[in-house]
């Protein structure tokens, strides 16, 4: 057992039941209280930038009922109060009325950094139209008469299990069906304590029937243990947590899913040093070792259409792009180049510029980032105002300024849109993949997930396979209540600031700026209407308990019969000639320093060639073609 694996397995150990945890609960005074409903109403009514959209769309009023919230507490004295579980309750069901998982009222301790969870994992398959749940994994020395992954469930504490997830999702946010449903099913046996309230009941009956065909219960107690911390403090003023889009919960879970059934892959560290990290190809079925092992996980995979690359993409929540970016090309630089599985199913996204800068890999062809806008409101110019020309050295709002002031005087609803993620950034290193790329999604896929995936539609790099119907329509940058109260207390302390510090390890989310796509769909926001996919796949009870097993089947389809082209690009350190070796391209465009040099017609697989002034270029780009369009790019940055 790896030290990680020890450390998971104590945790699980210290585990304590549900009614047992919530006897240290219960410490927030009704002056605590009234804080936190001041505070989101600030946050709800001055910052938050989809308030008009989900006014519209979901029929809602959350400052209304939070004024009211706050009326009663204004009448309440210390003996009158509601018991703290009810605040907690009423002040999440506001939050969760948005339908925004980038909206969120953090509970406060001993809830933060907890989850609940019962040992073992359902999911959903389908016969058909027929929706199956059975169960998929147990914890680890967790054991009981005939349950065991295979087990078909039927009914939730007696209520049939498709009902009981319908009525779990309508308690938890999702901008659409397909996120509710899922997250629904999800929260029937895992809870971040950090974003939902204690399970209700102390413990779960489940009617399951395994392949005797005999029907039996399961009585299981809902047990608390702290969760494995994230890699990125979004309290923090950096980059990193400036440029967030996560779905918090989605995160949580992830983490605790690893630690209650792949504890090897925990790490304490973003990136971890692995001293066999391999530079051969990967063989059929084996994973390549990765520096990053709670973020990717590369393979090769036979198919009936042929053999390609998979690689699962589990989050973007990284403190360091760049590293990120330079991982993911080195282990797909180690699968099959004729065909490449992009898959991000059940990731909450993470740092916008981790999903952006990752596109580039992807294609020949210029990215373009998502623009993003503020909602126009005083307190969001005040903030702006006080980060115009990079006053601190961490953050520049300057470019929304001007439009923001502009719409306060024209009464528009929003300032201009620009880019989070730099342009330069988002195009440094160019095309390494030259195969035909499949992208896998699904609907708990969120915030700079939902990001991802919009510019690979968008940029039209290559089919969206999607298990649902839609991604989980997060379409945001979200910035904690914190993180608002330092920025308008920097560069130096603000006494008018309406941020006032929050009781009891509580804190807040909120969606800050909104992103918009781009291309054929530009303008048209992220949130609520997500990523549609081009193609639609219903899990079978093959992928769910054999590895994906059909999924994978048929994204091999999908890439069978693409183009699977090539594209190398070398400079002889003493000639200064460049080598190029192609494959289904017909010309190359060489640029220095992007100034066009000269244009070749590739005749055969491998051509050298002299190049002026290809010696002290500090970026050579090649770009391939194909009968006029381009098809294929190499960059070499010196």
């Amino acid at each position: 057992m790896t030290e990680s694996s020890e450390t998971m397995a104590k945790r699980l150990a210290d585990a304590v039941e549900l009614r047992d945890f919530l006897r240290t609960a219960g410490t927030l005074t009704l002056a605590d209280r009234r804080v936190l409903v001041q505070q989101a109403l600030v946050l709800i009514e001055q910052n938050y930038v989809h308030l008009p959209l989900k006014v519209a769309m979901h029929a809602v009023h959350p400052v209304q009922r939070l004024r009211l919230l706050g009326l009663r507490l204004s009448r309440q004295t210390e003996q009158s109060m509601d018991p703290e579980w009810r605040f907690h309750q009423e002040l999440s069901e506001i939050f969760h009325s948005v339908r925004d998982l980038h909206t969120n009222y953090l509970l406060p301790a001993p809830f933060s950094g907890k989850i609940a969870y019962l040992p073992y994992q359902i999911e959903e398959y389908f016969e058909g139209d027929a929706p199956h749940y059975v169960v998929t994994r147990v914890v680890e020395g967790f054991s009981a008469p005939g349950f065991g992954p295979g087990v078909e469930v039927t009914h939730w504490n007696g209520v049939p299990i498709e009902r009981a997830v319908a009525v779990n999702a309508t308690r938890f946010a999702g901008g659409n069906a397909a996120a509710r449903h899922s997250r629904g099913l999800q929260s029937l046996t895992l809870r971040p304590l950090r974003i939902h309230v204690p399970p209700d009941e102390d413990w779960v009956v489940v009617t399951y029937v395994n392949g005797d065909g005999i029907s039996r219960e399961l009585r299981e107690k809902w047990r608390i243990t702290e969760n494995v911390p994230p890699f990125v403090d979004a309290d923090e003023l950096s980059t990193a947590a400036m440029a967030q889009g996560l779905d918090l919960g989605t995160d949580e879970i992830g983490r605790a899913v690893k630690m209650l059934y792949v504890p090897e892959a925990v790490t304490a560290r973003e990136s971890v040093d692995v001293a066999d990290l391999t530079t051969e190809p990967a063989a059929p079925g084996a994973d390549v070792p990765t520096s990053m092992p709670a973020v990717f996980r590369a393979r090769s995979v036979d198919t009936a259409s042929g053999t390609y690359g998979h690689i699962r993409v589990f989050t973007f929540n990284v403190n360091d792009p760049e590293g990120f970016v330079l991982e993911f090309v080195r282990l797909i630089g180690l699968l099959p180049q004729n065909g490449l599985i992009v898959d991000v199913r059940g990731n909450g996204g993470g740092h916008i510029f981790a999903s952006e800068f990752l596109l580039q890999t992807l294609t020949p062809h210029p990215i373009s980032p998502e623009p993003t806008q503020f909602i126009a409101t005083p307190l969001n110019l005040r903030i702006c105002a006080q980060h115009k020309n990079n006053p601190t050295g961490q953050i520049d709002l300057t470019p929304w300024c001007r439009s923001m002031e502009q719409a306060l005087e024209t009464a528009a609803v929003y300032s201009g849109g620009f880019t989070i993620t730099p342009l330069d950034g988002a195009n440094a290193i160019g095309q390494q993949y030259h195969g035909p790329v499949v992208l896998i999604t699904d609907a708990r896929c969120y915030s700079a997930t939902d990001i991802f995936a919009a510019g690979f539609q968008d940029h039209r790099i290559g089919p969206v396979l999607g298990v649902d119907d839609n991604t989980g329509a997060g379409g945001a940058n979200v910035w904690t209540h914190e993180l608002l109260k330092t920025l308008l207390e920097l560069p130096e302390p603000n006494p008018d600031t309406p941020y006032r510090p929050l009781p009891g390890q509580a804190n807040m989310r909120v969606s800050i700026r909104r992103t918009l796509r781009v291309h054929d769909l530009a303008g048209t926001p992220v949130e609520d209407l997500g990523i549609a996919p081009d193609h639609r796949h219903r899990m079978t009870r093959r992928d769910v308990l054999q590895g994906n097993t059909d999924l994978l089947e048929r994204a091999g389809q999908l890439l069978a019969g693409q183009p699977a082209r090539r594209l190398d690009a070398e400079i002889a350190a003493a000639s200064g000639e460049l080598t190029l070796r192609s494959r289904l391209v017909d010309r190359a465009d060489v640029y220095l320093d992007g100034r066009p040099r000269l244009s070749v017609d590739l005749t055969q697989e491998s051509v050298t060639f002299s190049v002026p002034g290809i010696g002290v270029a500090e970026v050579v780009r090649v770009e391939g073609f194909k009968e006029g369009e381009l098809v294929a790019a190499r960059t070499i940055v010196r």
